[in-house]
């Protein structure tokens, strides 16, 4: 009963949170023409902690599911041992039929002893009867008169036994009529207790008739309890899942949102964007062809450090160590690590990581269809979804990845394919 209770709480809650999620996903929309792209994305933000909390919940009723499957089979159990209870007492069952036809038989047996008793008692009470009328038929006859009408001894001794005879014959009789009367008092008896005991075993018969119906009852409400139980948990988990789709869609109409609020805003930042015109991450590393970090190229672009040289340029090359590309989708500026690297111009910054063979490294959006990327980085100073500036440090040099000593590795694509950097910086 507890858990039935639990799991209605449950459901109520679930029903408030979709009335709630209607009215959140209600809003939202029509707030989302004039929301800039940070209220966007903490509006996506939001929606994905509701959607992880549903997926929490999503979790807890499938290991409730999973209770419930134990439950299942912990009633299954039960219910067979049920089973085995419900056999055993029709076996019961058939056992007091068979000893109730057996006290049957005792108690017509017990008649038919009943009726020879009173039979023999009939007959012996007849018989004395005769006798009793024949002597006074005959005459009143005692034993002193017996003797005293003896005409000799021997006549005397004649009559004597005669007189025991019909005493030890009277006798007789009466011990007879005393049996017979106790036989028949005897199967009175035994009747009687044979009848108790038939009583006995019919209300025993009743009992377990009872506990059979009780039993069977008990079965029949954990079936029952444990379908309920599937349906509720099945109902709650359809809910969760349909709050879960709803989210979810909700969160990537928001990140179309959120990507249109992002290209207009750099629409209108680059509108009165003015290119750096003097060098903002420090002086040159050294003579030569290089030149500072910062120091303008063309289009727009600045050169992302110092360096003194290139020593790989842009296209095939031979590999200069294991796990290094041939074919260079970039020009690897020589510097020395901790020298400043700056964005080669503004953008969103959508990669701030570590690579395998980049090693630390930076990607730009320039939201113009450029991408540039800066590897074997000893250090980063930026984070991804953060905007940059042109000319502002991203990281320092270094020598992280698969690299054969302190560089920059610097790459441009445009329109995701990769272009030659010294042409795009004029160097």
């Amino acid at each position: 009963m507890n858990k039935r209770k639990r799991m209605v709480s449950i459901f109520a809650g679930v029903m408030a949170a979709v009335m709630l999620l209607t009215l959140v996903l209600g809003l939202l929309p029509h707030r989302a023409s004039a929301a800039s792209s940070s209220e966007i994305r903490r509006q996506i933000n939001a929606l994905k902690e509701e959607k992880k909390e549903i997926q929490e919940k999503i979790k807890e009723v499938q290991d409730q599911y999973q209770e419930n499957e134990n439950e299942i089979a912990n009633i299954i159990a039960k219910k067979n041992v049920i089973d085995q209870e419900v056999q055993l007492l029709h076996t019961q069952v058939e056992n007091i039929n068979s000893q109730i036809t057996g006290y049957n038989t005792l108690i017509a047996d017990k008649q038919d002893e009943l009726d020879i008793a009173l039979a023999r008692y009939g007959t012996l009470n007849e018989d004395n009867k005769i006798r009793i009328r024949t002597m006074e038929e005959e005459g009143n006859l005692s034993y002193w008169e017996v003797l005293f009408r003896a005409n000799s001894f021997s006549d005397l001794l004649d009559r004597l036994n005669m007189v025991e005879e019909i005493s030890a014959s009277d006798q007789r009789r009466l011990e007879e009529l005393d049996e017979a009367a106790d036989a028949v008092v005897v199967a009175q008896d035994a009747l009687q207790m044979e009848k108790e005991d038939l009583e006995v075993a019919k209300q025993e018969l009743d009992a377990t008739q009872s506990e059979l119906d009780a039993k069977r009852q008990e079965a029949d409400d954990l079936i029952q309890e444990l379908l309920s139980k599937a349906d509720d948990l099945e109902a709650l988990e359809a809910e969760f899942q349909e709050m879960d789709e709803q989210f979810l869609k909700e969160i990537a109409q928001k990140e179309v949102e959120f990507d249109a609020a992002k290209r207009a805003e750099w629409a209108a930042y680059m509108a009165t964007y003015v290119p750096p015109t003097s060098a903002s991450a420090g002086a040159p590393a050294g003579g030569g062809s290089g030149g500072s970090a910062g120091s303008g190229g063309g289009g727009g672009w600045v050169i992302p450090c110092s360096y003194t040289s290139i020593t790989s340029p842009f296209g095939y090359r031979v590999s200069p160590t294991t796990g290094a590309s041939s074919n260079h989708m970039g020009i690897d500026m020589d510097s020395t690590t901790g020298m400043p690297v700056v964005a080669a111009r503004a953008g969103v910054v959508v990669v701030a990581g570590w690579g395998n063979a980049a090693g630390n490294y930076v990607k730009i959006d320039h939201m113009d269809g450029y991408t540039s990327i800066y590897m074997h980085l000893n250090t980063i100073n930026c984070s991804s979804g953060q905007t940059v500036s042109a000319g502002q440090q991203i990281g320092t040099v270094g020598a992280t990845g698969v690299a054969t000593g302190d560089h920059l590795h610097f790459g441009v694509t445009q329109n995701g394919v990769y272009v030659n950097p010294a042409a795009i910086l004029g160097i």
